[in-house]
């Protein structure tokens, strides 16, 4: 009976440890499980490395998203993040680090320029496994104050050095600001760092002094921009009297000239009308107006009837009656037009003077002697 209950109590025993056996297999299985599975969230990158045999090394392709698989004993999963990260290098303790992280570099003349500068950028996921490789750093802010951030540093310093201080501080900050991004942008993209945005945040200090000079130069510039637009402004209106006085003296030129030639023409046609007349006059019809206008009574005079005048027509010179018909006819054709018609309209003829009646021309009578 003995012998019966100790056998039995080594058989409870031996199943007691296969069991614990058992579990603890279970349990190491479990655990090697677990550890050998992991999960890549969204927006992270991994990157499978060999800890152990020939390929020992980071891999070159990396993981994707969602659960992996591995050996924990001779594999090792790194993650990246591939969302883009924000940092800002500034002297204000309220934003970024509580200690100052602005960028300062010098200008062509030496002088130092302080800015507080930010930066935008990921990682590409084909480049993680490189990225790793040569930097073993996982915390991309940790790289961010290193690398990048000496990166961004000496590019300011290399293009800041070929500028003057006046052009970093004004207009060629844009400039500055967008060759250094494409400096950075290059240096950085070989590595699997990709720059989406690089900003100067607020305004450059500069040293007081650095600020005094700037400030002069920028109102002696001021002051010879208002001087040359007033010398302009003098000059225009120096230009504008002498037209004015040009066109003045121009006018009264031409009023000058058209009051002589109306003058001349004035007296050319009258000399003309004079000719016509002197032409159109002969010793006939001298005495047939003068008898025309006589009413037949003599002048009244102080002392008693006053003789009339008589033209002794007889000792005028008479031309030849054909001489005197070509001239007036040539003075006719030749009279100034003042009719408002078009040129080549010809003139038109004086009234005729009427003949005197046929017959011999009355003798006034004689003047009574005194």
């Amino acid at each position: 009976m003995a012998q019966r209950t100790a056998f039995q109590t080594d058989q409870a025993a031996t199943t007691l440890k296969r069991f614990g056996a058992v579990v603890i297999v279970i349990l190491l299985l479990g655990w090697v499980g677990c550890s050998s599975v992991t999960r890549v969230d969204a927006g992270h990158v991994g990157v499978r490395v060999k800890l152990a045999g020939s390929a020992r090394g980071v891999q070159d392709m990396p993981t994707v998203q969602g659960w992996v698989f591995y050996n924990p004993l001779t594999e090792q999963i790194v993650q990246f993040q591939t969302s883009v990260i924000n940092v800002v290098w500034t002297a204000t303790p309220q934003e970024g680090k509580p200690v100052d992280e602005s960028i300062t570099f010098s200008s062509k003349e030496g002088a130092s320029v302080n800015a507080d500068v930010g930066i935008a950028f990921h990682i590409d996921p084909q480049s993680a496994p490189k990225l790793y490789a040569r930097f073993r750093q996982t915390d991309l802010a940790k790289l961010a104050d290193t690398f990048i951030r000496n990166t961004v540093r000496e590019a300011f310093n290399e293009l800041a050095s070929t500028m003057p201080v006046q052009d970093i501080y004004g207009a060629g900050k844009n400039k500055l600001l967008s060759d250094a991004t494409k400096k950075v942008r290059d240096t950085l993209l070989p590595e699997g760092i990709v720059i989406d945005q690089l900003t100067i945040n607020g305004t450059l200090r500069l040293p007081e002094n650095v600020v005094g000079s700037i400030n002069r130069a920028l109102e002696a510039t001021q002051n010879a921009i208002q001087a040359e637009n007033r010398v302009r402004q003098i000059k225009a209106e120096a230009e504008q009297a002498i037209a004015s006085a040009t066109g003045a003296a121009e006018a009264a030129r031409q009023r000058a000239t058209g009051e002589a030639d109306a003058v001349l023409i004035r007296a050319r046609a009258e000399a003309k009308a004079n000719e016509i007349i002197r032409l159109s006059t002969s010793t006939a019809v001298l005495a047939y107006r003068q008898i025309d206008k006589w009413d037949g009574r003599l002048p009244m005079y102080a002392s008693g009837n006053l003789p009339m005048m008589t033209i002794d027509v007889s000792k005028m010179a008479e031309m030849k009656e054909e001489d005197r018909k070509k001239l007036l006819d040539d003075a006719l054709a030749t009279v100034p037009n003042t009719s408002g018609k078009p040129e080549g309209t010809a003139a038109p003829a004086p009234a005729p003077v009427p003949a005197p009646p046929p017959g011999p021309v009355p003798t006034p009578p004689p003047a009574p002697k005194k």
